[in-house]
């Protein structure tokens, strides 16, 4: 009976894997038409991206605080109620036309994915044997790049179909012209995310009501000294910044990387390249900007990724997961040194294999960085979410080298994030080992 009530539950949370992953990566769809309906300014958008992560860093301990006060299921209600508000808040954002507005509601919406990360990550790693710890939650986060892979689909569908005026179209329309179109541009944003909303209060009606089992005696634990002295616990967590600040830099300049190799003109002259681009450029190949031309191969990134991390749920099931973490860092990079090495297509293909490589990071180091926290997991889970931050830092680091030296010398720095994570892997190997 036990079991039959870890399966249910398994299944309602790798279901919230699943929303949050999607939305995380919808709202970046709004940025290109948010832009206009705003006037943004081009650092104005990219604050976006600083909210989002703003939230982890300021909100992860906070959360780990309220969750032992409330627990998991309320915890996990209380973030998917944090998320409808924060939908919710676009509807005014866009309505007013106030910035200020859009970035609270995107604040608000973060930080119920917060709450969410924080409750649900630890929650998946104790919902059955601690041996299977990793592959449980490489399942999870699986179904979380689902949504990932999803979602810019579906966001250009309901959000994006339209053309978006640029700002010197809409400066010679007259002002009721103006006027139509902004309202037309408020809809286009307000509509899908009112949907939004009420799914996800939907989700968190079903979670009140779902019998989530207690996996702790002892939920009300908040002792964050105690936490802070497990050396296992702060090593993971420096392993998810060194992850999440990795991965999010090369998939934010892997445009710029492809351009830099010349590799518009090499898609649309090699037969194979071609197809697949023109699969998705709906415009054509030949008519399509450089950026959109290689811009389509950065898809297969997060792809390998989403792969990487079913696979890697089957892999950590039969091996030690600290082992299978330490081939994949040094798949991470021997597959970036094989970049920096060759030139065109194979150097292009060799970075995007880094994303299959990427996959069970994240969920493995999370999953060993708690091991032994007992009823302690709920502070362990806030401090590892709060080092997430890692994806606002190590890529500005990242840009000032690339303009300072060169991609290859940049490159230097994402292979040190992927080192630190080989030392976590073979540390936490050795210690099961003696164990």
């Amino acid at each position: 009976m036990k079991t039959k009530k870890y399966k249910t539950a398994f299944i309602f949370l790798t279901a919230l894997f699943f929303l949050w992953g999607f939305i995380t990566v919808l709202v970046d769809s709004l940025i290109p038409r948010l832009r206009e309906v705003f006037d943004l300014t081009y650092f104005q958008s990219g604050m976006v991206q600083f909210a989002f992560f703003g939230a982890f860093f300021l909100l992860s301990i906070p959360s780990g605080y309220i969750l032992s006060k409330i627990g998991y299921k309320k915890g996990i209600i209380l973030g998917l109620s944090t998320m409808a508000l924060g939908c919710l808040l676009f509807y005014p954002a866009a309505s007013y036309r106030i910035f200020g507005i859009f970035m609270l509601g995107y604040f608000t919406l973060a930080a119920g994915i917060t709450i969410l990360q924080v409750a649900a990550n630890p929650y998946v790693t104790v919902l059955g044997p601690e041996e299977t710890a990793s592959s449980r939650l490489n399942l999870s986060q699986a179904f979380n790049s689902l949504g990932t892979a999803i979602a810019p689909a579906l966001g250009a569908l309901f959000i994006l179909q339209d053309r978006v005026k640029s700002t010197a179209e809409i400066q010679v329309l007259d002002s009721i012209s103006q006027k139509t179109y902004y309202i037309a541009e408020a809809s286009a944003v307000q509509l899908p995310f009112l949907g939004i909303a009420a799914f996800i209060a939907i989700i968190a009606l079903i979670f009140f009501f779902v019998d989530l089992p207690k996996v702790s005696d002892k939920e009300d634990s908040n002792d964050y000294r105690k936490v802070l002295k497990n050396p296992n616990l702060i090593l993971g967590a420096i392993g998810i910044f060194c992850y999440v600040g990795a991965e999010v830099s090369l998939g934010s300049y892997m445009v710029n990387y492809f351009l830099n190799l010349d590799l518009a003109e090499t898609v649309r002259t090699t037969s194979f390249m071609r197809t697949i681009a023109g699969w998705i450029l709906t415009s054509g190949v030949t008519a399509s900007s450089d950026m959109a031309v290689v811009g389509v191969f950065v898809s297969f990134y997060w792809t390998g990724a989403m792969v990487g991390r079913f696979i890697g749920s089957y892999l950590t099931t039969i091996f030690n997961p600290a082992r299978v973490l330490s081939f994949f860092a040094l798949g991470a990079i021997v597959m970036i040194l094989v970049s920096i090495t060759l030139v065109g297509l194979p150097a292009m293909w060799a970075i995007i294999a880094v994303g299959f490589f990427n996959s069970i990071m994240f969920p493995t180091i999370f999953s060993l960085a708690l091991k032994g926290l007992g009823d302690d997991r709920a502070q362990g889970s806030g401090i590892l979410c709060t080092m997430i931050v890692g994806g606002a830092i190590i890529p500005p680091a990242y840009g000032f080298l690339t303009d300072s030296f060169n991609f290859n010398i940049a490159f230097i720095l994402i292979i040190c994030c992927y080192a630190y994570i080989l030392f976590y892997a073979f540390r936490n190997k050795r210690k099961m080992v003696l164990t």
